[in-house]
């Protein structure tokens, strides 16, 4: 799943592992996310909301409305 997250935690200049640590996961965890790797849990996805204070939709890019290759 593609997601906003890198350009979110430079914007505010946080190092993955910082980022890693406001979450309670590891920084591979974080790392695994940005590249889409690795889909959050709904509850982690739902504290990375409420952390950088946006909705889900604005984080995560919903699959079905991502343009086709």
């Amino acid at each position: 799943m593609n997601n906003h997250l890198r350009s979110l935690r430079a914007e505010r200049g946080w190092s993955q592992q910082a980022l890693a640590d406001l979450l309670e996961v590891s920084r591979q965890s974080v790392n695994a996310i940005e590249t889409g790797r690795y889909d959050p849990s709904l509850p982690l996805a739902f504290k990375i909301a409420d952390l950088f204070a946006l909705p889900i939709e604005a984080i995560f890019v919903n699959p079905s409305q991502e343009p086709s290759a």
